[in-house]
Formats: C-alpha cells, sequence, structure tokens
C-alpha cells in the first residue's frame, strides 16, 4: 500500500488536446531525471509528480509538448466560461463551421451523382477544399502542433493522412465526410467529457466560501482560510458550517450528504461536534472552531476526490502502454498494405491506398484512452457522493475482487458506546465499594470501558478524592492496576486476573467484563454492554450477495462477548482476547489460508492503523475526524453504517464491469474494422462510424457510472 508522499505536487495543466497527448506527455515526464512518480490526468486537466523544482519541471514540458502550460491550482477558473464546450474551443463557432461543411457537403454529393453538372472537376475541387477547411481547421491546426512536436501517431495526424490521401485518390466526398463525421464525434465526445467532469466539480462545491465571525466589534464576514483555532463562528439556517468544529450555543438539523451522501438530517446540540461541509437547516448555531480550514472535514473530502486519480489502476497504465504501441503498428500495417500488394501482385495501387485509409481512420485509440480512465473517474466521483472516498482507481480494482473481508468488532460492528449493564461483587465488597474502586482505577484512562465505568460512577452520585490515586499504570489489552489511598487496585479482563494469580468468576458472559481485584482479593466484576449496530447484519448479508465468501471478525474483547456479536451478525469466524499486535498476525494467517482474491479489513482507524495498512485494501469507517484513518486507509467510509462497505463493492465492481466492457468493445469493433479494411470489405464511411460511434458508447457507457 502506498501513500501519496509530501513532496507530491499536483499541477492544473492547459492547452493538453488529447488523451494521446497526455499519455506521450506522461510517459515523457516518467523518463526525465529528477521528475518522479508523474501521473497526468486527461479528464481532470491535472499533473501530479514530485519533484522540488517546478522551473525544471516547466522545462521538461516544454521539451516535451510546447503546447501545454503548467499553470498552479490556485490559477485554475472555478468554472467553464459560458459558451465553451470544452478547453478553449468556442461550441457556437464549431456548429456554425460544420453547418456550413455539411452545406457544401451535400452540394458536393449532388455534383458526383451527376445533378446540375456544369464544368464538374474545378468546382468539385473547390467545394471539397472549402468544405473540409471548414470542417477540419481544428484538426489540421492539432495535427500541425503535433508534427512540429515530434510526434506522428495521434488522432489529428492519422485523420489529416487518412483524409488528404481520400482526395488524392479523388474519393472526394469520403474525404469531407469522414472529416465532418469525425467532428461531429469529437464534439459530442468532448461534451461527454465535461459533463464527467462537471458533475465531479459540483461535488467538489460544497466548499464553503465564508464565515460569519464573532467579534467584540459584532459579527464580521470572513473566509473560512482566515478563521483560527477557538474563534467563534455563527452558523444561520440554510447555511452551510464553514469549519469543523462544537456546538456552544443553538440546536439544529444539519443537512451532511454532501460530506456522507446521507439523506436523513442529523439533530445537533451544545456540546455535539459539527463538520465544515454541513448544512444547518433549522436553526442558528453558535460555534467554536477546532480545526483550521485547511485540516477541516471538507477539505480533505476536496483533496482526497481531487487526488484520487494520482494512482492509476493497473488496467489504465496497461492501457496507456498499449496505446504507444498499437497506433504505430496500424500505421506500419497500413503502408504494408497499401504498397506490398501492388508491389507483389501489380495490383492497383488506389484500390489498396483506399484499403490502407480505412486501416488508419479506425486505428485511433481514443475510446480505449478517454473510456477507460473517464470509468476510473465515475467510480471514485459515484463513490464519493455516498461518502466513500476512494483514494485510488487501484483500490477500486482491489475492492472489486475482495473474496475475504475483515472486520474489527468495537466500533465497526457495534456502536462503540459503553454502558455498565451489571454490578456483581463478591468477598463481602459491596456493589458501591465495587463502582468506586472501579472508578479510581480508570479514572486516568481515556479507554471506552473506563468512561463507561466512570459515567455511572458519577450517576450513583460518587465524587472522587483524586488526590488518592497514584502509580497509575496501563497495562496494554488486559487492564489498568493503581493506588487507590492504602488499597492496590487492579481492574482488567480474564487474561489479566490468571497473569496475576487471581481466582475469580470464569468467563461466562455475552457482554464485555471488567474484574477488580483489591489489595490481592477478588472484589467482584462489572459486565459493560455495547450495542451491536442495527444494520451490521444486513451489511454481512450483503457482503455475502456481492460474493464475499469468508467474513471474520477481530477484537480485543472476551471471547464470550465475541461470540455473542458473531453470532448476532451472522459472522462466519472470529478471533478475539487479541493485543493490537496480534490482528496484524491473524490477518497474515487468514491471507496465507486463502486460496485466492482480495483481503479488505474494515475499522475505525484510530487503534486499527497496523492491520489496516497490512490489508490488501484497508478501510476506516466513521472517521473522518481521524488523522490516522485518513492517512493509513485506502478507502474512508465517512458514517458509522458497515453496509457502506458493500456499497463501496458494489460502485467498484458496476466500474470494473463498465471498463472491461469498454475494453472488449473497443477491441472487437477495432478488430472486425481493420479486418474489413484489409480486404476491402469497408469503406471509409464505416471506418470513421466505427471509430467515432465505438468511442461514443464508450465514453457514455462509462458515465453511466456517474448515474448511479
Amino acid at each position: 500500500m502506498t501513500t501519496i508522499e509530501s513532496t507530491m505536487q499536483k499541477f492544473n495543466l492547459k492547452n493538453l488536446d488529447c488523451a494521446a497527448c497526455a499519455a506521450k506527455l506522461e510517459h515523457g515526464l516518467q523518463k526525465t531525471e529528477g521528475l518522479e512518480d508523474a501521473v497526468v490526468d486527461f479528464v481532470n486537466q491535472t499533473l501530479f509528480v514530485k519533484t522540488g523544482d517546478a522551473a525544471h519541471l516547466r522545462q521538461a514540458i516544454r521539451a516535451i509538448d510546447p503546447q501545454v502550460e503548467l499553470v498552479a491550482p490556485s490559477e485554475r477558473p472555478a468554472s467553464p466560461e459560458p459558451g465553451d464546450a470544452f478547453r478553449g474551443m468556442n461550441f457556437r463557432k464549431e456548429l456554425v463551421l460544420l453547418a456550413l461543411a455539411t452545406a457544401l457537403f451535400g452540394w458536393l454529393l449532388f455534383y458526383e451523382n451527376g445533378f446540375f453538372k456544369t464544368t464538374r472537376l474545378p468546382w468539385e475541387i473547390l467545394i471539397t477544399l472549402v468544405a473540409y477547411l471548414m470542417a477540419g481547421s481544428n484538426v489540421l491546426a492539432g495535427a500541425f502542433k503535433t508534427i512540429r512536436r515530434g510526434t506522428l501517431f495521434d488522432e489529428n495526424v492519422l485523420m489529416v493522412i487518412a483524409t488528404v490521401g481520400a482526395m488524392a485518390i479523388q474519393a472526394y466526398s469520403e474525404a469531407v465526410g469522414v472529416m465532418i463525421f469525425f467532428k461531429v464525434g469529437e464534439l459530442l465526445q468532448e461534451r461527454a467529457v465535461s459533463h464527467s467532469r462537471r458533475s465531479i466539480h459540483a461535488l467538489l462545491a460544497a466548499k464553503p466560501d465564508q464565515a460569519v465571525l464573532k467579534t467584540p466589534q459584532g459579527l464580521r464576514t470572513v473566509t473560512p482560510e482566515s478563521v483560527s483555532v477557538g474563534d467563534i463562528i455563527v452558523v444561520k439556517p440554510g447555511q452551510k458550517i464553514p469549519l469543523d468544529g462544537d456546538v456552544l450555543e443553538g440546536q439544529s438539523h444539519l443537512d451532511t450528504s454532501a460530506l456522507t451522501g446521507e439523506p436523513v438530517p442529523l439533530s445537533v446540540a451544545p456540546g455535539d461536534r459539527v463538520m465544515a461541509g454541513q448544512i444547518s437547516k433549522t436553526g442558528a448555531l453558535t460555534v467554536t472552531v477546532t480545526r483550521p480550514f485547511r485540516e477541516s472535514s471538507i477539505a480533505r473530502v476536496m483533496d482526497l476526490v481531487e487526488n484520487a486519480t494520482a494512482r492509476k489502476a493497473r488496467t489504465e497504465k496497461f492501457i496507456t502502454t498499449f496505446a504507444r504501441y498499437y497506433t504505430p503498428a496500424v500505421v506500419l500495417i497500413a503502408a504494408a498494405i497499401a504498397f506490398l500488394p501492388p508491389l507483389i501482385t501489380g495490383a492497383s495501387y488506389q484500390t489498396w491506398i483506399y484499403r490502407a485509409l480505412v486501416l488508419l481512420v479506425i486505428s485511433c485509440p481514443c475510446a480505449l484512452v478517454i473510456s477507460i480512465p473517464l470509468g476510473y473517474f465515475g467510480g471514485i466521483g459515484s463513490a464519493s457522493r455516498r461518502g466513500i472516498l476512494v483514494k485510488g482507481s487501484n483500490y477500486l480494482d482491489v475492492l472489486a475482487a475482495v473474496k475475504t473481508v475483515v472486520f474489527d468488532k468495537t466500533g465497526t460492528l457495534t456502536k462503540g458506546i459503553f454502558h455498565v449493564k451489571e454490578i456483581v461483587s463478591r468477598n463481602g465488597f459491596s456493589k458501591d465499594q465495587l463502582l468506586e474502586f472501579a472508578a479510581a482505577a480508570e479514572w486516568k484512562s481515556s479507554h471506552p470501558i473506563a468512561t463507561s465505568i466512570l459515567a455511572a460512577f458519577e450517576d450513583h452520585g460518587g465524587r472522587m478524592d483524586t488526590a488518592r490515586i497514584f502509580e497509575h499504570t496501563v497495562h496494554a489489552g488486559q487492564g489498568v492496576s493503581a493506588r487507590y489511598g492504602e488499597r492496590t487496585l487492579l481492574v482488567g479482563n480474564d487474561n489479566f486476573l490468571h497473569l496475576n494469580a487471581i481466582d475469580h468468576d470464569q468467563c461466562e458472559f455475552d457482554d464485555t467484563v471488567a474484574h477488580i481485584v483489591v489489595d490481592g482479593r477478588y472484589a467482584g466484576y462489572i459486565t459493560i454492554g455495547d450495542d451491536v449496530r442495527p444494520d451490521a447484519r444486513d451489511a454481512v448479508q450483503a457482503l455475502k450477495d456481492q460474493g464475499v465468501d469468508h467474513i471474520v471478525m477481530l477484537t480485543g474483547d472476551n471471547a464470550c462477548a465475541a461470540r455473542s456479536v458473531a453470532r448476532q451478525v451472522g459472522i462466519d469466524s472470529y478471533h478475539a482476547d487479541l493485543m493490537p499486535e496480534e490482528k496484524v498476525g491473524i490477518l497474515e494467517k487468514i491471507e496465507r489460508a486463502q486460496p485466492q482474491g482480495k483481503i479488505a479489513f474494515v475499522g475505525d482507524g484510530i487503534n486499527d492503523a497496523p492491520v489496516i495498512a497490512r490489508a490488501d485494501v484497508g478501510l476506516a469507517m466513521g472517521a473522518l475526524g481521524s488523522d490516522a484513518a485518513v492517512e493509513t486507509a485506502d478507502v474512508v467510509l465517512m458514517t458509522d453504517s458497515p453496509l457502506k462497505m458493500a456499497e463501496a463493492m458494489s460502485i467498484a465492481k458496476q466500474t470494473r464491469r463498465v471498463v472491461w466492457q469498454n475494453i472488449i468493445l473497443a477491441f472487437t469493433v477495432k478488430g472486425v474494422f481493420i479486418t474489413f479494411g484489409a480486404f476491402g470489405l469497408a469503406t471509409m464511411w464505416e471506418a470513421v462510424f466505427a471509430d467515432m460511434g465505438t468511442a461514443l458508447l464508450a465514453v457514455a457507457n462509462a458515465t453511466r457510472i456517474l448515474r448511479r
């Protein structure tokens, strides 16, 4: 598993004309000394690269493609300019030129079919040239730029060679028609890509743009970036919460869909935590800021979504590499078809050159190099809208191949909210004494079990003399020891008492048990309950429906409590009484025993960082506020619902299906028409329909994921 290093930088790109150009730029930067891990995202027009020298990077880009400009992210326009269909192209102008070219093309067809004949050849050539230039001006300009920078095999060059060759053998109408239909297909294709890009940018539009700061002079509207930790802000009904914080005053229902994808409003009151990007729907809130904006929830979401394309799936990398060799290979085959048969058999050059031109039209790999990244891009965007942050398209592939899911118990399958259920005293101690001793031992602990014991002690009216507590020691995964006045206390699990040779009641409980020992004498036990999440059983069943073969639960809790939870939710097997480092060992054993498929681990992201990092794909659930979770996990589930794991797998599987549908579609169609063209069974008309039609179908199929 990898993470983006601190030296990884993101830049925006301008004038990146096509997916093939993006692949060439990426390949060139990867071979440039001083630049590491260069990744070009054509869909988002961004570059990720490890470098400490921006000037060297600009120089390298200029050497590879002088037309491409590097700009800082802050310089990128917030939205496309009105009237632009896609990067720098005026859509209305293109439509007018296409309409005029189409009209002249119709006139050309009249001439070729013998209507209104006068002096046919001069008029035919003139109409052909004018219509051709109107339809293909951008293609000709793109081909010129490509040739000038030393590249011969992009879509523009191939289309110019094919159409000029067609005119050379007097196939005038086909030359113009192919260019017109190519341009129409290119416009439709680019609009589809732009629509997908806007769908993702709409997700990022959840960023709050202002905060109402409370000052001694009154309320003042400022930017969220200028607010400091500890400042107090006011959020009115209908406004977005601009920064993470704690509610001081007010009550409201929050729309959390921008972060979690959940439509159910969240009720908050004084003392509750709120996150940037949530919307206050029903009441005004006064909030104390706990994080600067750059570390806020919405900033993290935006960063994860925008940077996800830096980690490409293996399929994307293969297609990019394949395209570099595929197109030149087809050009060589076309050249062989054009000249070898006439030289060997004496056949007509015009016939075989025409067949070679058909191959050039069909050879463009755009259907693959655009639709494959777009499919993964759509999968990441679709997941993000549902509160599932996937850090890279490579993790979508891993999720789709998961056959074993390992869950943490506490806070993942259970709510993680402990409460005291029963107090049982032994050897003459009273229940009040037992609770007091347990509270004294746990006074300095932040463990959820300790918190529940302290809460129960306070609810019973207890007051603790903290000056009497000393020599407090935490025994990881076992319990705590302390001195309380003249008393020596031990509070812990069954193993802890065995290690200290204390006779005690055996573990026969369905809940977590804290045994209490006073001066070496067993005083009794307290049972602490942790309720199972209401959708945990549904999540387990949904994963099995997704094709998961084995579901395992790991916990540091006792075997009885683990068995009870496993029985309630339908877990296949469980491992209890585990130390954090032991969970990694168990995961490795599961991996060795598993013949195929990937292993996913789902935890709360705080205590499970080692095992999250060790799994093939690690998921942190409900842990957006946890730095450890966001840094360690490959996928962050932004709600506390384990059902999100099944939903993440569903999106990953659909993404994988769409990607392979596009690969099979493109290879099948191109293979068929290359064969037809070589044997003279396909014309240029059919070739351009096949090429652009395949690209449009592949792009449309990829965008289905965004509409999921």
